[in-house]
């Protein structure tokens, strides 16, 4: 699963809103289509390994599949059944801060139909919707 190799600090503040829209990343920029964000949300590590085995499992040999989404954002959590306070919890897992118009995911070297279909599965795995966009 993508997580980053290091970081500065372990745990993060966590900002209770996901406020505005994408400021970068709105654009096709490698493949022919691709996948965009309406709504934002944290996206777990997890989510983002499920699309991509999804999507490949589905063009199976032909095309190229980009990732524009990273999970560096550290998400943390108490241990089951422990009581309020006693400071932060550990770091559980990592998400990727979506914003609504993000490119998520992109693809190239199938046919319209084909690359459609795989990001329909794709978005299912995801907790927000989607829109499937082309390059014009």
């Amino acid at each position: 699963m993508l997580m980053p190799k290091r970081v500065k600090y372990r745990k993060p503040h966590s900002a209770p809103r996901i406020k505005g829209n994408a400021k970068r990343g709105t654009l096709i920029a490698f493949g022919e289509y691709g996948l965009k964000a309406l709504e934002p949300k944290w996206v777990t590590a997890r989510q983002i390994e499920a699309c991509r085995v999804a999507m490949t499992r589905f063009i199976k040999k032909g095309g190229k599949i980009w990732i524009r989404i990273f999970p560096d954002k550290a998400i943390t959590k108490h241990p089951a059944e422990t009581r309020m306070g006693k400071g932060k919890g550990a770091p559980d897992h990592w998400a990727a801060v979506v914003k609504p118009g993000r490119v998520l995911f992109e693809i190239e070297g199938v046919p319209r139909a084909t690359a459609e279909e795989a990001m329909l599965l794709a978005a299912h795995k995801l907790p927000i919707q989607t829109r499937f966009i082309a390059r014009n």
